[in-house]
C-alpha cells in the first residue's frame, strides 16, 4: 500500500552520507536524486523511503509520533543497522530487543535531523 515515505532534512548533503551508510549493506539505490529529494528503494516498483528539503522553504522538524519501520530478514540485521546507526551519530531510541511478546524484534533510532526509525524483523 505504501508507495514512498519522505523524512524532512535540513542537510541533504549530510543526510544523504548518513542513509547512504545506513544502507549500504540492504542493496538499496538511490532513485532520481536531484538537490531537493533523494530516495532509495530495492528495486522499480517497490516501496521508498526519502529525504528531503520541505517544499515551503521552512525548516524541517521531526513529527512527534511520526516513524518509519524499516522491515529486515532476522534479529542480526536489526542490531546491525541499529548500531551503524548510532556510529553515524543518530540517537538510540530504544535497544534492539524482543516485542509483541517476543513475537517480533526491534530497535529504535533518530538519525541526524530527528526522525525516527524502527528496524524490525518477526522472529
Amino acid at each position: 500500500m505504501i508507495g514512498y515515505t519522505t523524512l524532512g532534512t535540513n542537510d541533504l548533503e549530510k543526510a544523504v552520507a548518513f542513509y547512504d551508510a545506513l544502507f549500504a549493506d540492504l542493496g538499496l539505490r538511490k532513485i532520481e536524486p536531484n538537490d531537493r529529494l533523494v530516495m532509495w528503494s530495492s528495486k522499480a516498483g517497490a516501496a521508498m523511503l526519502g529525504i528531503i528539503k520541505p517544499f515551503d522553504g521552512q525548516a524541517a522538524s521531526p513529527g512527534n509520533g511520526t516513524m518509519v519501520a524499516l522491515m529486515v530478514d532476522d534479529a542480526e540485521t536489526v542490531a546491525k543497522l541499529h548500531a551503524r546507526a548510532l556510529e553515524l551519530g543518530g540517537q538510540d531510541e530504544g535497544e534492539v530487543g524482543p516485542r509483541g511478546g517476543g513475537a517480533m524484534t526491534f530497535g529504535y533510532v533518530r538519525d541526524l535531523d530527528g526522525n525516527k526509525l524502527a528496524f524490525y524483523c518477526t522472529n
